[in-house]
């Protein structure tokens, strides 16, 4: 593909993203999740501590139907939102939208909590449990049976079929070569040479094709081991930078709560970052984050081992709040505090290198200028780790979709060509994978939303029924 070509792709493929991402779509989304906080009677908080508990398996009963513990089912889900967005698309939003967007991505998560829950509960009602045991479910499922609209079902489906390329695949392996880049690059803009590109992206999408093959019990077990030891690993990491910086960040959360209500520009106008920016990229990342209301993270839920679908979504309304509200405000805090932003960001950075430089800058005050290196080498560690994880568990999404537009006989060919495309997402512009990402997200949340409203009432039902049984030690 010429580079001619590609600029031109990237052209209109851009627009259309800005478009979809505009002030009405921000509206629905956060919308939406405002609608089902108070009409679920703020789930978010009471029930946050019977969250806590289900995570840790008390209420684990290995005789339920489903495939996976609600602890895996959480891993699994988790390695699809904690990804590249947790450190790209922080940086990314603060480079275009200003700290202010920081403060939108918390409004998705707070909201989000809700969404998940509503989602991820009718995902658990209306899931098909094979003859053999395995599981199948998701928005279309619930779409189909819950609301008898099979072409609405259909067309989530094909939405959320090609989104796995976007958001779950070629996103992921981009972002991870630009953060190398940053590494071991000496190019002014940090960039890989192509060859390189290529090299590292046959080696991830090596290792994808390993692990996707089994399914979802292999990608549970992959993605229980790897989600803690990976989000600990990069917690830590940025709460030292923090710790030795701690005088710094009540001013941080200070310019963060400014530019996301100040109208005016950043810099003296020299750099125009207004509300609006603020708020449509905070939300758009965040929700390319924590997926709230796309309705990704059902399909991995549905899966669990559990006769009450409350539960599970109990289980999920806790991604948003370790993705973004813990893992993103981490990068956000990070970059803010070091002051990569505004007129005092490297123009050439944006992505994932922007948080590699910060970390660096961190670690430096922190062991010396010779060793300020291991602060990129943590982000690239970092990038590596949650890629790899959502680039798995995003497969699974897919094949569920492939399944139900094609049948069984098509998850094996999308597999291989879901593999195939993290070689792709390695070596084309960022740009152009950002923002096909971004549109494609936007066509998998209408369906599901318009299923979420519908049937909320129902949930609201379950859930006022679940909680009277459970104050009466129901189990």
């Amino acid at each position: 593909m010429t580079s001619d070509l590609i600029s031109i792709i990237t052209k209109y493929v851009s627009l259309a993203a800005d478009y979809a991402w505009g002030i009405p779509t921000v509206v629905i989304l956060v919308g939406t999740g405002i609608y089902l906080t108070i009409r679920m009677g703020f789930i978010q908080i009471r029930g946050f501590k019977h969250s806590v508990d289900l995570v840790d398996g008390k209420f684990d009963n290995k005789e339920d139907p489903g495939e996976v513990s609600h602890f895996q089912a959480l891993s699994t889900a988790l390695s699809a939102t904690i990804g590249t967005g947790n450190i790209a698309g922080v940086a990314t939003a603060i480079a275009i939208g200003g700290p202010g967007a920081l403060f939108w991505m918390w409004v998705t998560a707070i909201f989000g909590m809700a969404t998940k829950f509503t989602s991820c509960t009718l995902s658990l009602k209306y899931r098909k449990i094979h003859p053999d045991g395995k599981v199948s479910g998701g928005p279309m499922y619930t779409i189909l049976n819950g609301l008898n609209m099979p072409k609405l079902a259909a067309i989530f489906a094909i939405f959320a079929l090609i989104a796995s390329f976007g958001i779950g695949n070629m996103v992921q392996a981009n972002s991870v070569v630009n953060g190398l880049g940053y590494i071991l690059s000496d190019r002014p803009d940090h960039a890989l040479n192509t060859s390189y590109n290529l090299i590292f992206g046959i080696i991830i999408a090596v290792g994808v094709g390993v692990v996707i093959i089994g399914g979802v019990k292999r990608i549970a077990k992959v993605a229980s081991l790897l989600v803690p030891i990976m989000s600990i690993f990069y917690i830590l990491s940025a709460l030292i930078i923090l710790v030795i910086h701690y005088d710094q960040i009540p001013g941080a959360f200070k310019t963060i709560f400014y530019y996301a209500f100040n109208p005016y520009s950043i810099g003296g106008g020299v750099v125009g970052f207004t509300v609006a920016m603020a708020m449509e990229n905070g939300v758009a990342r965040g929700i390319f984050s924590n997926e709230a209301g796309l309705g990704s993270a059902p399909m991995a839920h549905a899966a669990a081992k559990t006769k009450e679908p409350i539960r599970e979504g109990l289980v999920a309304m806790m991604e948003p709040f370790i993705d973004t509200l813990i893992i993103c405000s981490m990068t956000g805090l990070v970059i803010v505090v070091m002051g990569i932003w505004g007129t005092n960001r490297p123009e050439a950075l944006k992505g994932a290198e922007l948080t590699a430089h910060a970390f660096s800058m961190g670690f430096k005050s922190f062991i010396g200028n010779n060793y300020s290196f291991l602060g990129a080498w943590v982000v690239g560690i970092g990038l590596m780790l949650f890629a790899y994880s959502t680039i798995i568990s995003w497969s699974y999404y897919g094949d569920r979709c492939a399944e139900y537009i094609f049948g069984e006989k098509a998850i094996l060919p999308y597999r291989m060509v879901y593999t195939l495309a993290v070689i792709i997402g390695a070596t084309v512009p960022l740009k152009l994978v950002w923002n096909f990402a971004d549109l494609a997200n936007v066509l998998m949340a209408i369906p599901n939303v318009i299923s979420l409203i519908l049937l909320s009432t129902m949930v609201k039902k379950m859930t006022d029924e679940y909680f009277k049984m459970y104050k009466n030690n129901f189990r």
